[in-house]
């Protein structure tokens, strides 16, 4: 006999607070047991005084520092090898970053042969410095260095984990044994730093989950280390503050930020870096909050890999200053280049949605979108000269390397300005504004009955099905010419009910001529409206004193061929 398995006890919902809803709310308490959870006043005080960063403006892009190459590597199930992290290396070059996290050499022989390859390569520009990453480990302080003997210049980045739970926890030290530890640590790397030749070396330190670390605590560290290390101006020292999980809402985060960029010692002496994760989902926030609080520089991964729900996104963050008018000063000028390399590098996909790089985040498959896109994009094409506005646009596709083939898609929930605009830019057919809906149904009625999205090429070709094909009544051959000024006369041979005939008509122009030989073949036609765009001619008839239905007609005399395909149309 087997026993059932144990099972965790759980505090009843009924222990929770109660929470009153106003009557217009029908939610009710759920059963999972969030009362197990604590707010983060309750784990970290937040010292909050008068706060400035609310009415701070981003003018200029902080120092982005991807950490790709280490913390994104770390959290992938195949870390890269020398080949994939070079090409990583050279994407990153390229697009203009120029301080670049470039591995653990002390976690594993990859990652100290990598940065081992850097240094016998040569393939370091002159303004780019590399950073590594070391715990505070006398043996590791030195497996480091020895990785960065012969570069030009480096940034050693020492961590420690400092808050409260992973001191009980994990390290099983309080906080004069963590400060003993990071001490020791520093000053074995300056004694190395001093011994190096050649090497330009400065120092970066994180107090890792300094969200949850007690305020006073951040400070008796960092100021440590700022004095041990003798930053200047000249010299500076990295002090970063990682959201290493994060827990509350981005503005608690910026609150913390402020609190140390007000408080550190020799603050001209230190650059004040933060590192956002992405655990509820508001990294990318907490980033930008970050810099109004007094952040200069910001770790985080092309398109968000790391650990867990991943690390800040830079692309998202560099292209969110792009959209309000700000240089980013890296290059996403051909993003698509740039995702299929850390695809490539990462093996892991772009999300389609994700911003700015996803294949469908300039798509808009809605109707109502896409009329408002088309016509956003024609006033631009009349108005260039204006800034960009164009609705649901945050920024111009182009200036990504994307085309605007892909801006618009059709599918069943797409509109008449969808299927508009794709047969205008594709295929030169411009329908006319009254004659859009009665062509979008036939659309959605297709793609309803198909299930799928119809491409540019399928959209033209069920146009030509719907008004450009023969039908009950045929034009064999047909001649108009204006026998008197004002007075036009078609002669031609028709084909009606199976019968071929000949029939002629006059009227004051072309259309009407036709119009009246058609009378006389037995079908009375009323021209409504009529336009033509170079393409293709379109007419809007009421054939036999019924409701008006819309015919096309290209080539020679596509006037008389649109009339024609309406008749025929109206007969179906």
């Amino acid at each position: 006999m087997t026993s059932a398995p144990p099972t965790r006890p759980v505090t009843p919902a009924a222990t929770a607070p109660p929470v009153t809803a106003p009557a217009w709310n029908p939610q009710r308490p759920g059963p999972m047991p969030f009362h197990r959870y604590r707010p983060f006043q309750d784990r970290v005080d937040v010292p909050v005084g008068d706060r400035s960063w609310p009415s701070a403006r981003i003018d200029r892009a902080p120092l982005w520092v991807p950490v790709d190459l280490r913390d994104g590597n770390q959290a992938l199930a195949e870390p890269m090898d020398t080949a994939r992290k070079s090409r990583f290396f050279d994407l990153l070059v390229r697009t203009g970053f120029k301080e670049i996290e470039v591995g653990y050499p002390s976690a594993s022989r990859a990652d100290f042969d990598f940065v081992r390859h850097l240094v016998t390569s040569g393939t370091v520009p002159d303004d780019v410095t590399p950073v590594v990453f070391t715990p505070a480990r006398r043996d590791l302080v030195d497996r480091t260095f020895d990785s960065i003997a012969g570069l030009p210049r480096a940034v050693v980045h020492l961590y420690i984990a400092t808050s409260p739970v992973w001191r009980d926890v994990v390290l099983g030290r309080d906080r004069k044994e963590v400060w003993e530890t990071v001490r020791e640590a520093a000053a074995h790397m300056a004694r190395r730093a001093d011994a190096l030749t050649g090497t330009a070396v400065r120092f970066q330190f994180s107090p890792e989950t300094f969200n949850l670390t007690e305020p006073d605590f951040v400070l008796e560290l960092c100021d440590g280390l700022t004095e041990l290390w003798d930053a200047s101006p000249d010299r500076p020292v990295t002090h970063n503050m990682p959201a290493t999980v994060e827990i509350a809402t981005p503005n608690v985060y910026a609150d913390q930020i402020e609190y140390v960029h007000r408080h550190l010692a020799r603050r001209d002496a230190v650059i004040l870096s933060v590192h956002p994760h992405n655990d509820r989902g508001t990294g990318v926030a907490c980033a930008e909050l970050a810099v109004l609080a007094g952040a200069q520089r910001v770790e985080g991964c092309l398109f968000g890999n790391g650990e867990r729900t991943g690390n800040v996104d830079l692309v998202t963050l560099a292209m969110n200053l792009y959209a309000q008018g700000v240089d980013p000063m890296v290059d996403f000028s051909d993003i698509d280049a740039v995702k299929a390399t850390v695809e490539h590098c990462n093996r892991l996909p772009v999300h389609p949605r994700h911003p700015y790089a996803g294949e469908l985040v300039h798509t808009a498959f809605s109707g109502t979108h896409q009329d408002a896109i088309s016509k956003g994009l024609a006033h631009r094409d009349a108005h260039p000269e204006e800034p960009w506005q164009v609705p649901y646009l945050p920024i111009d596709p182009a200036d990504i390397g994307r085309s605007y083939e892909a801006v618009i898609r059709v599918n069943s929930q797409s509109g008449k300005g969808g299927t508009a605009y794709l047969l205008r830019t594709r295929h030169g057919i411009d329908l006319p504004p009254r004659m859009r809906p009665e062509f979008a149904r036939t659309v959605q009625e297709a793609t309803d009955a198909s299930g799928r999205e119809m491409d540019p090429q399928e959209l033209y070709e069920l146009f030509r099905a719907t008004y450009l094909t023969e039908g009950e009544v045929r034009l064999h051959e047909g001649t108009v010419y204006e026998e008197a000024p004002g007075v036009h006369r078609f002669v031609g041979t028709l084909e009606c009910d199976g019968r071929v005939g000949d029939h002629e008509g006059t009227g004051t122009g072309p259309l009407s001529a036709f119009v009246d030989a058609l009378a006389g073949a037995g079908h009375t036609v009323e021209v409504v409206d009529f336009t033509e765009d170079g393409t293709a001619a379109y007419a809007e008839c009421r054939v036999g004193g019924r409701t008006t239905v819309w015919g096309a007609g290209t080539g020679p005399a596509a006037g008389v061929r649109a009339v024609l395909s309406a008749v025929n149309r109206a007969l179906r």
